[in-house]
């Protein structure tokens, strides 16, 4: 008897567990990950007192179907927009606009985009702008 209620309870606990996954196409499982990679340009240069435009885009899982909130924070260059939300039912990428000022100290310097779901744990890129002389 008791060998029969312990298979019955591995049998119930299989079948809980297979309603966490999907099926694949293919065959077998895929897990439901709920995830997001931010994508950003490797590099961008930027002549003294000019302006160019970047894109970042979001690389979501099939199962993350959240907003997330894009946060760029640099130094000695401008960025616009500083804050991006960017909705679930949107196409998942922001243009932003980087300045170097006419007076901008010539070198390389780091954007950092921080994104975070309105659930779950933050991620983050960052990509490097290389001011030159005119």
């Amino acid at each position: 008897m008791k060998t029969i209620i312990a298979g019955f309870m591995m049998l119930s606990l299989m079948a809980v567990a297979g309603c966490q996954s999907t099926m694949s196409p293919k065959g077998g499982t895929l897990s439901q990950k709920k995830e997001f990679t931010i994508s950003v340009p490797a590099h961008t240069t930027l002549k003294q007192g000019e302006s160019a435009f970047v894109t970042v885009a979001l690389n979501r899982s099939p199962y993350f179907k959240q907003d997330v909130q894009l946060d760029i924070k640099s130094e000695n260059i401008d960025v616009t927009p500083m804050n991006v939300l960017i909705k679930a039912s949107e196409l998942p990428e922001a243009r932003l606009q980087i300045t170097a000022a006419e007076d901008a100290a010539l070198g390389m310097y780091r954007v950092n985009v921080k994104g975070t779901p309105t659930t779950g744990k933050p991620t983050s890129a960052e990509f490097t702008v290389n001011v030159v002389t005119p």
